[in-house]
């Protein structure tokens, strides 16, 4: 077992942890945090999409040990309270989702990106997108939520 210290949403954990586990069964199995999805475990589809230190990650390519001293925030983390964090919102309104498996992971590469870019263009949108994959939509609707985003957050 590794021991190691991460901050997930703003709360200090300190853990005892398989040195092969991953950020994502840590955050899943260990930290009760399950808006963060496991989709094919290969660092394909992006529904396990993190931010760690500011950059987006694929939590299933992290090893736990890796993400010691690391700050991580996760979907769970962006709303405060009852209140959504706007990029949840345009996400809802714009109905940037259908089944909503990927949403989590998209809107935490949407988090990245608008906290960069403040007003992205459609291509930097695709760039900042490009790892996170759908199987409902034709990512118009998606599209459309990270401009709304951009839009609520006056940017």
């Amino acid at each position: 077992m590794k021991e190691i210290s991460i901050t997930v949403n703003g709360t200090l954990y300190d853990l005892s942890v398989k040195p092969w586990a991953t950020l994502l069964e840590i955050i899943r199995e260990d930290l009760g945090l399950t808006g963060t999805k496991e989709g094919c475990a290969v660092g394909e589809c992006g529904a396990c999409t993190v931010i760690m230190n500011g950059k987006t990650v694929n939590a299933c390519l992290v090893l736990a040990p890796e993400a010691d001293g690391k700050e991580i925030l996760t979907i769970e983390g962006l709303a405060q309270g009852d209140v959504l964090d706007p990029v949840q919102e345009a996400f809802m309104e714009k109905g940037g989702m259908q089944c909503g498996f990927c949403t989590p992971g998209m809107i935490m590469s949407t988090k990245a990106l608008l906290s960069e870019k403040a007003e992205p263009t459609d291509q930097e949108i695709r760039k900042a997108l490009e790892g996170n994959f759908c199987r409902c939509t034709g990512y118009t609707k998606i599209f459309e939520s990270v401009k709304e985003a951009s839009r609520k957050l006056g940017r």
